[in-house]
């Protein structure tokens, strides 16, 4: 007997006569859980509301025959072993049951051994199914998978275009402005999706996430000495990315130092290790993102305005949630489907009202936003048959109200008078308005 966890294995018993229930029953229940079913309309129900190790099933039954319901259950729980019984099988019968998917055939009267060494059998393949499905969940989840951009709003639309205009032309470096949360790093492995290069590696490096001393390390690599802590040689991104992609992410938050050493690798396609004194070639396509003006970050000085040009041969702007709210229904069920996968639920429904609320939420945390949001209704309204507009009224909207004034309060306490704001205010909305100027020309 193998235990699932620390429960004990549970056998469905399906026959209109109570005494062989009763006596499958009596044998079985030390070792397993035994569940009884007198038919099988009984079966089906029992079946949609139950998880079952083993089912036994007789043919002849009132109300639905043995194959029909074999039939249904292969629908609704096609993994779990199925034995039919019957006391008026043939040869011919218990071929049809195997044909139709059932597990094994024991002829009435039943032979305890027979039945004894038919569970067994049916629970170490059970045990073999849920394994095997386990190890290719595992493979699907490691396995560069790239999910779809979903949407249809011209926003969105004129994004797929410019990946598969941009993504052929492999030596077109590529700048992706938009901001946090919106798709930036989907949209570059989208263009190296499109590439001559999409055999070759796409590597990712977050220049915000790596301390201003250790990024020429992380993208040049490293000779064994040159630092505290270099205890060996280290290969880095550019040299990994040989023959693919680099998506630099957040370049914006880049130091200076380690701007002139991208725009040298640019110019000449070979980079120098930390420590070392050899060239390196390398065979790289760049594609960069942002979430700040760069025009302005060039204007503080903060950002080269040479390797701002090398970067963006070609720019895609990732437009913001709220540029696209008419996305939100598919963006919305397709993470739906996409939550209720992983967590093993059924997926629900949006009712139009609460699709409605949705719609009229200010994402300012855009589509990282969105699913986050998506993945608390599916744990609150777990026992709700849909997603209903009082949800979202409950655990959504009001959160947000509450985050908001606490974003206010950050964007306040930036300015010492209400004219300084307003300034700030005036050149943002002027600078909004220019980008999408800009976009509407291309």
């Amino acid at each position: 007997m193998k235990k699932t966890g620390n429960k004990l294995p549970k056998i469905l018993i399906v026959d209109d006569e109570a005494p062989i229930r009763r006596t499958f029953k009596s044998v079985l229940e030390l070792d397993y859980d035994v569940d009884e079913a007198p038919d099988g309309i009984e079966c089906i129900a029992k079946c949609k509301k139950e998880a079952y190790s083993l089912i036994f099933l007789d043919i002849r039954m009132p109300r639905m025959d043995g194959m029909e319901v074999l039939e249904k259950l292969q629908e609704i729980c096609p993994d779990t072993p199925i034995v039919m019984i019957s006391g008026h099988g043939n040869i011919e019968t218990a071929v049809e049951a195997v044909k139709k998917g059932a597990f094994d055939f024991i002829p009435k009267p039943l032979d305890l051994n027979r039945i004894l060494i038919t569970i067994r059998n049916a629970l170490d393949k059970s045990v073999l199914v849920t394994e095997n499905k386990t190890i290719r969940r595992k493979v699907m989840t490691q396995a560069p998978r790239i999910p779809e951009i979903v949407g249809t709003s011209a926003a969105i639309m004129r994004v797929k275009k410019e990946i598969d205009q941009a993504g052929p032309k492999d030596l077109a470096r590529v700048l992706i402005i938009g901001p946090n949360g919106s798709g930036k790093e989907l949209v570059a492995r989208w263009v190296h999706e499109r590439s001559p290069r999409r055999d070759g590696p796409f590597v990712e490096v977050n220049c915000a996430a790596i301390p201003s001393e250790l990024i020429e390390s992380t993208l040049f690599g490293h000779m064994k000495g040159s630092f505290t802590g270099a205890y060996n040689n280290q290969v880095g991104k550019f040299e990994l990315a040989n023959g693919g992609t680099l998506f630099l992410d957040e370049i914006g938050d880049m130091s200076v130092q380690a701007q002139a050493k991208v725009l040298r690798a640019l110019q000449e396609n070979k980079i120098t290790r930390v420590g070392g004194d050899k060239d390196i070639k390398v065979d790289v396509r760049v594609v960069a993102a942002t979430n700040k003006d760069l025009r302005e970050e060039i204007r503080r000085n903060n950002f080269r305005e040479d390797l701002f040009h090398r970067l963006a041969v070609i720019d895609i702007y990732v437009p913001a949630l709220n540029e696209r709210r008419d996305d939100i229904p598919q963006l919305a069920a397709y993470f739906m489907e996409m939550v209720s996968q992983d967590y093993n639920m059924k997926a629900k429904q949006f009712t139009p009202e609460a699709m409605d609320a949705l719609k009229a939420i200010n994402w300012t945390g855009n589509i990282r936003q969105l699913r986050n949001v998506i993945q608390k209704l599916t744990v609150f309204c777990e026992n709700s048959k849909n997603i209903t507009e009082d949800h979202i009224l409950d655990y959504v909207t009001l959160r947000n109200a509450s985050r908001q004034t606490h974003d206010y309060k950050e964007l306040f306490d930036q300015f010492d008078t209400l004219t300084q704001l307003h300034e700030y205010i005036d050149s943002e909305f002027i600078k909004y308005k220019n980008r999408l100027i800009t976009i509407k020309q291309k």
